[in-house]
């Protein structure tokens, strides 16, 4: 073993130890192997920035937005609509159209964004037909896996394994290549949940409970209060003439500081009507105005609630008012609630609610949290000063407008509820025709090969920008940018693997264990070590890996690589055995109310299946 190949297998097993701590970022250990591998006389730096380059990462890119479309347009959350409508009131029938959903859109978007669309659907759905969400979450996990497994552009291992066949010379794939096998392990999937359900984890009846007043019905605003136990807290106060906040812009006031309260909301009388504004910290207080204010519970040893409310009242000149019941509700068409998920690689993970200036950069305010499904009761400091962790529910609150902005931001926040409420101020989008053209558009050039994939999904951008689907800014912020630079900092890898003799190592210890075997040992021993190799790294990382290998290992044996290749990408996929797996399970950890010992149970006798049925038919569908 030589010494540069000692230095690169070091540099790699260091690699892959930070991404099981999971510091720093992905992609932030991407950059240090970029910085690294010169310095090992292995590469000189234009090959460490060759991943950059690599057309497959403008292709991911272009993907990522083209998913986006589809979201702002409406026809991922449509597809959830003619859900709910089919499926009616039979559980059977649910699981069966949603896994085919979740598994039609995914193939052609990111299986994270299809999933964090529809975890708000099933638990809606949940809710009305009395199930539990535990019984429908996992499905709808595996699907979006499944979805990868349908499609060559439904997630970038298929694009890397694609990719390195290229590379060395080999016939690429089709974008239907996956399909065939896709779609039976699909069915597979079906079945098989459709019996694993009754092993999934559940809620019980406390936490049934607490999703709603009564099974069979969508949560109201109202709901929301009592769920996180608000009740009490709201409060409307009128600025007298003689108020010394008049005159006063909402970013001067000290009210949280002082009091413990924010300022939700302010009703102000226009010249044909009253108006709801949201709390902008430029807005001018005048007499007359009404502030809905959010005080928060009392720190221990403080002055109880309502005795602050009487003290603020004093001090600053306010007016008490009633607060009728159903306000929220009776205001919704200005005011609007949602509960929002802190999902895996969400930036708001670590940091407080005040640190991130939550207000400041949504309009919105963050007025209740829950955690482990128990509501956090406290003074501002615990809920806007403590350290939020993957998996916190927040509840916000502000104009309908700031909390549909947050819902494209899926890598920070899943829009987890809202309530009934919003049926009455949902906008319109028009454009969906136009995105469902452009996607379209992309299928046919990338099925009919008339332009290489990475032009069919730019062609397919460029017509929805046309169309106003989307505009630039959102075209910028749909972009995962850490996953593309973890794919063009592993590229180079993969290259200083093979020119130091790490893939034929590699190789040689496969041939080496499984000897003279048939072929299908080889590739259930490739399976199953790319298999395990994912449970600790990203998907996308362990194919960038195991590709060279596999297609070497092909080489090797004087075989076909596509089999080899096929292989190593539907293993990538398989990530059912734990919730850390992959980003989609992580989504539904929370929702769903799963234990790691859930995904293990469920998730391993399924992955061994797909492997079965993977070794015994990819050598059919593509001959060695």
């Amino acid at each position: 073993m030589s010494t540069d190949l000692l230095l690169v297998l070091a540099l790699l097993l260091g690699c892959v130890g930070l991404f099981i701590w999971g510091r720093p970022r992905m992609d932030v250990v991407a950059l240090l192997v970029i910085a690294a591998l010169p310095l090992t006389g292995v590469l000189n730096m234009q090959e460490a920035l060759a991943g950059f380059s690599d057309p497959n990462v403008i292709l991911i890119a272009a993907l990522f937005v083209v998913g986006e479309g589809l979201v702002r347009t409406g026809v991922s959350y449509r597809l959830g609509d003619w859900l709910l409508k089919r499926a009616g009131n039979s559980e059977t029938r649910l699981l069966v159209l949603l896994m085919l959903s979740v598994a039609a859109l995914g193939s052609v978007m990111s299986s994270t964004g299809v999933v964090a669309i529809f975890i708000p659907v099933v638990l809606g759905i949940s809710v009305r037909l009395g199930v539990q969400p535990g019984r429908l979450m996992m499905p709808l996990a595996f699907a979006g896996l499944i979805s990868g497994m349908l499609t060559l552009v439904a997630t970038p291992p298929n694009l890397l394994v694609d990719s390195a066949l290229r590379r060395e010379g080999h016939a690429g794939l089709g974008f239907f290549s996956f399909t065939p096998l896709g779609a039976i392990i699909l069915a597979l999937g079906i079945g098989y949940m459709l019996l694993a359900r009754r092993w999934l984890a559940k809620t019980g009846v406390k936490n049934a409970a607490r999703s709603g007043p009564g099974m069979g019905t969508r949560r109201r605003m109202r709901d929301f209060v009592s769920a996180y136990e608000l009740a009490g807290r709201e409060h409307r106060l009128r600025l007298r003439t003689d108020s010394p906040l008049v005159g006063v812009k909402l970013r001067e006031l000290t009210l949280r500081r002082d009091y413990q309260a924010n300022v939700v909301a302010i009703e102000r009388r226009g010249r044909f009507s009253d108006e709801v504004l949201p709390p902008n910290a430029g807005i001018e207080l005048r007499a007359g105005d009404v502030l809905l204010i959010d005080l928060a519970s009392e720190a221990a040893g403080t002055t109880g609630r309502e005795g602050r409310a009487d003290v603020l009242c004093a001090e600053k000149g306010l007016e008490a008012l009633p607060l009728p019941e159903g306000y929220f509700s009776d205001q919704s068409r200005a005011i609007g609630m949602a509960e929002v998920l802190l999902p895996p690689g969400s930036r708001l993970v670590g940091k407080s609610v005040l640190g991130v200036g939550f207000r400041r950069k949504h309009g919105l305010n963050v007025i209740g949290r829950r955690r482990d499904r128990e509501p956090v009761v406290g003074g501002s400091t615990e809920l806007l000063e403590e350290r939020l962790r993957v998996g916190d529910t927040l509840l916000v609150i502000g104009p309908w407008k700031a909390i549909r902005q947050l819902q494209p931001q899926i890598e920070d926040f899943v829009v987890l509820t809202l309530p009934a409420e919003v049926d009455e101020v949902a906008p319109a989008l028009s454009r969906e025709p136009y995105a469902l053209l452009s996607l379209g558009l992309m299928i046919v050039l990338m099925v009919t090969g008339i332009v290489p994939n990475v032009v069919a999904a730019l062609a397919a951008c460029f017509v929805m920008g046309a169309f106003r689907c989307i505009d630039l800014a959102a075209a910028y912020r749909a972009i995962h940018w850490q996953s593309l630079v973890l794919i063009a900092g592993m590229i180079p890898f993969a290259m200083a693997l093979e020119r130091t003799g790490g893939v034929d190592l590699a190789v040689n210890g496969l041939l080496g264990i499984a000897g003279n075997a048939a072929p299908r040992v080889l590739l259930g021993g490739l399976f199953g070590l790319t298999m395990v190799t994912g449970l600790f790294i990203s998907n996308t990382a362990t194919a960038v890996l195991m590709a060279p290998i596999a297609v070497s290992l092909a080489e090797r044996m004087g075989l076909s690589p596509l089999p080899f290749a096929m292989t190593v990408a539907l293993a990538a996929s398989t990530a059912f055995i734990t919730p850390v797996s992959s980003p989609v399970n992580m989504l539904v950890l929370g929702p769903g109310q799963y234990r790691f010992t859930d995904f293990v149970k469920t998730g391993l006798p399924f992955a061994l299946l797909v492997m079965l049925l993977c070794v015994v038919l990819i050598p059919l569908l593509f001959p060695l």
